[in-house]
């Protein structure tokens, strides 16, 4: 295998990077130490941090800022609902409590955030957290990789101590950064 030049698709990426709002708030961060990696070009990360990082190489840095329409999507005002408190037996929950749901009909999964918990019942939000945000990423890239053929397969990168890989589900990754 020859070591990668530059960021392109099915490299393994490891970057460092903060995270800042507008008003420059810090809202994540990954250091060289413990770099944030991910396969290029499967999705692993935010659709515009992940186009912004096409050819770039090791050691290269820039900032990246990215709209809410290629991170997490525009706040939807409406992506509301209450639910019943027997739906979440035996969780404990606060306000900001990120849980994931399924729907019974489809199976599809849901990520929401307890809003408000009242005798009614509980109030979650559709939203991301950082829905609506403009997100400026300070980027360094640490290193490549080419990735393993079960990698490819996958379509995410694999970490030593990871034992089985067949419960991994590719939608519990989706826009993690």
């Amino acid at each position: 295998m020859t070591q990668p030049t530059h960021i392109e698709d099915d490299v393994v990426v490891s970057i460092q990077y903060t995270l800042r709002l507008d008003d420059g708030e810090l809202i994540d961060e990954a250091t060289a130490d413990d770099p944030l990696i991910f396969l290029q070009g499967y999705g692993d990360i935010i659709p515009g941090l992940e186009e912004a990082l096409y050819g770039m190489k090791v050691g290269e840095s820039k900032e990246v800022i990215v709209q809410p329409e290629d991170g997490y999507g525009e706040y939807d005002e409406d992506a509301y609902e209450l639910l019943p408190h027997d739906l979440f037996k035996g969780v404990p929950l606060e306000v900001g409590l990120g849980i994931e749901l399924r729907d019974k009909d489809s199976e599809e999964a849901y990520e929401v955030f307890v809003a408000e918990i009242n005798k009614e019942g509980v109030l979650v939000d559709f939203n991301h957290p950082l829905a609506g945000e403009a997100l400026t990423f300070n980027v360094t890239v640490v290193a490549l990789r080419e990735p393993t053929e079960e990698e490819l397969d996958h379509g995410h990168v694999h970490f030593e101590g990871d034992e089985d890989d067949e419960d991994y589900d590719d939608e519990d990754e989706d826009d993690e950064e």
